[in-house]
């Protein structure tokens, strides 16, 4: 069910997700509705990520993590993901000097043995310029599954207790979650899917157990600085138990 919230309501203080993390759909339906090719819908994607980047640093958001290319879209058109390919290449020399001027950390998590070595050349440099960056940290999920991180974080935790550096009895949820991609950046508090699908796609499975889930119907490219602020100010209004009762949140709120 789509949250609708007047853009003039102001998100609450203290109210604020630290990790808002974004399935950014609709790029080939918001193309095919204008009788255009999909990787139009691509680039005008591009300019919704940066709206979002821009309107989500200015509010404080401490973690912005984007789906850019689960590792089920490889089944595609070939022509469509050569496409996306060079429009990721394109956009990393473009973009990352902008996020570094910046002061935004970029980091990009997903198997990236699949991408060309140029792609990953360009990755690794991305990340480098951007290491020590403080305002904002932005997670770029590229040939990215939550199975796969789930599987790979299993495989490290497997293979210390193989070497001896581990009992079984040692492992724990918080160790899991130390070993997976970004385990330690805060767990996404607001998940975001635009283009009114209502489902997760494989994506930061782990991550999203506690997650307030908001979807809007608008295509990603029309994704902007309004929708944006809606959807935290929708985040604003939810009250978040974590397993508590209404009278248990109410004494600790009390306390504070």
């Amino acid at each position: 069910m789509t949250e609708s919230v007047s853009a003039e309501i102001p998100v609450s203080a203290g109210s604020q997700p630290r990790h808002v993390a974004i399935i950014m759909d609709g790029n080939n339906r918001w193309a095919k509705a204008r009788r255009l090719k999909g990787v139009a819908g691509h680039k005008a994607g591009v300019k919704a990520v940066r709206s979002v980047v821009e309107t989500c640093a200015r509010e404080g958001v401490e973690v912005l993590t984007l789906f850019a290319f689960s590792s089920e879209n490889w089944r595609r058109p070939e022509e469509e993901v050569s496409a996306l390919m060079r429009l990721f290449l394109f956009a990393l020399e473009r973009e990352v000097k902008k996020l570094h001027r910046n002061d935004i950390c970029l980091r990009i998590i997903g198997d990236r043995t699949a991408f060309s070595a140029n792609l990953q050349e360009h990755m690794n440099r991305a990340e480098e310029l951007t290491r020590d960056n403080k305002r904002m940290t932005l997670v770029i999920a590229a040939n990215y599954g939550g199975h796969w991180d789930i599987t790979q974080a299993s495989r490290k935790v497997a293979e210390k207790v193989r070497k001896g550096e581990l009992a079984p009895s040692d492992i724990t949820d918080d160790l899991i979650q130390q070993h997976l991609s970004i385990g330690d950046l805060p767990m996404p508090d607001l998940m975001i899917r635009t283009a009114g699908e209502q489902r997760i796609s494989n994506f930061m499975l782990w991550h999203l157990a506690y997650t307030e889930l908001y979807f809007s119907p608008v295509y990603w490219p029309d994704f902007r600085e309004q929708e944006m602020s809606q959807a935290l100010q929708a985040y604003a209004g939810r009250k978040r138990r974590f397993g508590q009762t209404d009278d248990q949140i109410a004494s600790v709120s009390s306390e504070q």
